[in-house]
């Protein structure tokens, strides 16, 4: 997942959850945020952010000229682009990065983006040996000492999907939640109960019914982000203790 023309500002202020007023070269701008949710921990006031500049905005008919994709949080640099997941997924899996994961000799094929599966619009899909299989992408921008986090705000939506792969994977068929951590430098992914309770609840029943759960970091740069490593699913409330 990269991005041209890159550039640096310093965010002022967000008056909604779609536009964020950037200092950009001693200029105060209005920029896109492309990330709906709260992210009050990370769009704070002098923190450094960057940008992807559009030059033919103006042209494309566009309001804004940039876009914020990633933000520094103390030296952590965390990509907060909603959009980058899938992408980054997408490439994840094409490259055989969901190998590593599954049984030897496994064989992925015929990889999709967006697809239906009755009343359900799932990420992605391929056939895994033979089989149809969904996968779910979660991006992950919320950490806390060292910890990763999801959701930042309550999310039917989300709760939603995840009982409708549960659905899929009682049928027998191979069914994955991907949760793409924007970031480098957490030890471990837990739900966050505290502010979606019916999310974590959802996690459970989506494992219990067969979903795989997978939980990834990210090696994220100022132009691209791609999926690296493997972090371990706190679920219970013993192990979301630990640590």
């Amino acid at each position: 997942m990269h991005y041209e023309h890159i550039a640096t500002g310093t965010f002022l202020s967000r008056p909604n959850r779609f536009i964020a007023h950037v200092m950009i070269g001693g200029k105060e701008t209005v920029c896109h945020v492309k990330n709906t949710g709260r992210c009050r921990e990370l769009l704070v006031p002098g923190a450094k952010l960057i940008l992807e500049y559009h030059p033919n905005a103006q042209k494309s008919g566009r309001k804004t000229s940039y876009d914020v994709i990633a933000v520094y949080k103390g030296r952590m640099l965390i990509n907060m682009d909603s959009q980058a997941p899938n992408a980054a997924a997408c490439e994840w899996v094409s490259s055989g990065g969901l190998l590593a994961s599954l049984p030897a000799h496994a064989q992925i094929s015929d990889i999709r983006r967006e697809a239906v599966w009755g009343n359900s619009r799932f990420d992605l899909a391929f056939m895994l040996d033979g089989k149809q299989a969904f996968m779910e992408v979660k991006g992950v921008t919320l950490e806390r000492e060292g910890t990763a986090a999801f959701p930042d705000a309550p999310t039917i939506r989300g709760v939603k999907h995840l009982d409708e792969l549960a659905s899929y994977a009682k049928e027998g068929h191979p069914a994955f939640l991907l949760l793409v951590i924007q970031m480098k430098g957490v030890t471990r992914f837990i739900p966050n109960t505290e502010t979606h309770p019916e999310f974590g609840a959802a996690l459970l029943r989506a494992k219990q019914a067969g979903v795989t759960l997978l939980a990834y970091d990210c090696l994220v740069t100022e132009n691209a982000m791609v999926i690296h490593e493997p972090v371990p699913i706190c679920l219970t409330e013993g192990q979301m203790k630990k640590g």
